[in-house]
């Protein structure tokens, strides 16, 4: 019988310099719930479930995004909301200090630095052990910095979605963690993922998940799950590995006549043998 896969093959990451995580967590979201998703669920159902917490799980939740119907968030930077959205996450998690706590998204309508401040406030009074940043731009990060530490940025990256890729780059520089948010969405529209999926036996999601932690050191994914079988499987892909052939397949789109160094001869070689298998199968 094989052993459980553990996250501890992902290799680990500093939070802040002080907190080492496993470089593949968990997230809440399909649990549905906290400020923006719920509100408030997620963040009670994980203190039922966990609390008392063992020493080396490091909680993460957000502020500064609220749910005020179905299909609708909207950003709400003021400090007065933040103050109030991380005292309640406080309460619902049964903690006395939060160890990250992310801006959600900057809010068009109140001066990013009103609201940075008001987490440095929070941060400064204990109840925040370190800060990041959502959604953000290369020039909202260095104004956050200005006011505050910041330790991590999660912005949405995938491999249909490259924007936030000279971000990372800054992450690798400035050893910030970085978080892709929406990390296996439009997995079925990159051939090389599903090339390499059937070569290896895996999902195309995991395929995925092993890409993204072989783009950068400082990639930390936490992908959602729906049950205990698919947080499994998530976890197993930390321990796939991939042909440095695949990655580049997979980073360029799998476009034959794009441009770059993409290996077409052995991509075309692939999806034949691919083409080959269900045809014998």
């Amino acid at each position: 019988m094989s052993a459980q896969p553990t996250a501890a093959a992902a290799g680990t990451i500093d939070v802040g310099g002080d907190l080492t995580v496993n470089r593949m967590g968990l997230g809440a979201m399909r649990i549905t719930g906290s400020n923006s998703y719920g509100p408030d669920v997620s963040e009670t159902l994980i203190a039922e479930a966990l609390h008392p917490y063992p020493d080396d799980l490091v909680i993460a939740t957000k502020g500064g995004l609220v749910r005020p119907g179905p299909n609708r968030w909207e950003p709400d930077g003021r400090p007065e909301h933040l103050r109030e959205a991380c005292e309640g996450s406080l309460r619902r998690l049964r903690l006395e200090q939060i160890p990250l706590y992310q801006f959600h998204r900057p809010d068009p309508a109140v001066p990013l630095a009103e609201s940075i401040g008001a987490i440095a406030e929070l941060k400064n009074e204990g109840k925040i052990r370190h800060v990041g940043l959502s959604n953000v731009s290369e020039s909202q990060l260095r104004e956050a910095q200005r006011i505050v530490p910041i330790v991590s940025v999660q912005n949405r990256y995938n491999v249909s979605d490259r924007r936030s890729e000279s971000m990372i780059d800054l992450c690798e520089q400035e050893q910030l963690v970085f978080l892709p948010w929406a990390p296996i969405q439009e997995t079925g529209r990159n051939v090389p993922v599903r090339v390499a999926a059937e070569r290896l036996g895996v999902t195309p999601h995991q395929v995925v998940l092993a890409w993204l932690l072989a783009t950068s050191p400082q990639m930390l994914p936490i992908p959602g799950t729906g049950s205990p079988g698919h947080a499994e499987e998530n976890i197993a892909a930390a321990s796939v590995e991939l042909t440095p052939d695949e990655l580049d397949a997979i980073s360029k789109g799998g476009l034959p006549d794009k441009p770059g160094p993409v290996n077409s001869g052995w991509l075309r070689r692939q999806i034949a043998g691919v083409l080959g298998k269900r045809r014998m199968g």
